[in-house]
């Protein structure tokens, strides 16, 4: 059955972003149709959650695509409607595993052209690390923290630095972990105030909530 695509164009006119392509649960068909008529409305295509077997299709079709296999992200064009500031963005991470989310919330915003930097291995495991870059992590104006396990460092953050903070629980951890489950509840939970928590992964709904800031105080 070949339905109709219906992808909201109108959507840069009233927020300022436009529609990112959830990649996983859609065919190579529907991914090659939503692709054609972004790009025809001159618009950047962006994918999320797509994997390297739907992304080859999309690579041999346009020579301006690039594949992030570590974000599972696709991009295809350009934006060209950038944000014009000098708000920076940084993304921390309790560990390397939250590579993925923190590396989709890095692509979402470059796409809009701000400026982020990564602090990685930073967790509450070895709070020495973290404490040893919180100098340089107060220089960003929105922080964006990926943690997995009981997902503490986002409270931790919290607690010590007074910027806009969107928590992102993981994905990773043992048994009781629940796949992010725990981690989503203790941000849920934090005692640090002012928290925003996203969803269990979802590295581009922080982007855009921190997009949301920057275009607020630019």
């Amino acid at each position: 059955m070949n339905l109709d695509i219906r992808f909201d164009f109108d959507r840069r006119k009233r927020i300022g972003l436009v529609e990112a392509i959830w990649g996983a649960d859609k065919s190579v068909d529907q991914l090659k149709r939503i692709s054609k008529k972004v790009l025809n409305n001159n618009e950047v295509v962006f994918i999320t959650r797509i994997n390297r077997v739907k992304a080859n299709y999309l690579l041999d079709l346009y020579d301006d695509a690039r594949f992030y296999e570590a974000a599972n992200c696709l991009i295809i064009g350009e934006n060209q409607n950038k944000i014009d500031t000098n708000k920076k963005v940084a993304i921390i991470s309790g560990g390397s595993s939250d590579l993925p989310v923190t590396l989709e919330a890095q692509l979402a915003l470059e796409i809009y052209g701000v400026y982020c930097q990564f602090f990685i291995d930073v967790g509450v495991a070895g709070l020495h690390r973290l404490m040893s870059q919180l100098e340089e992590i107060n220089k960003y104006d929105v922080l964006i923290v990926c943690a997995g396990m009981e997902g503490a460092l986002a409270t931790v953050v919290g607690g010590l630095l007074a910027q806009p903070i969107i928590a992102v629980p993981v994905s990773v951890g043992y048994g009781v972990s629940k796949d992010g489950e725990t981690a989503l509840n203790s941000m849920l939970s934090s005692c640090s105030p002012g928290i925003s928590v996203m969803n269990i992964d979802n590295g581009y709904g922080a982007a855009m909530a921190a997009l949301r800031i920057i275009k607020s105080i630019t």
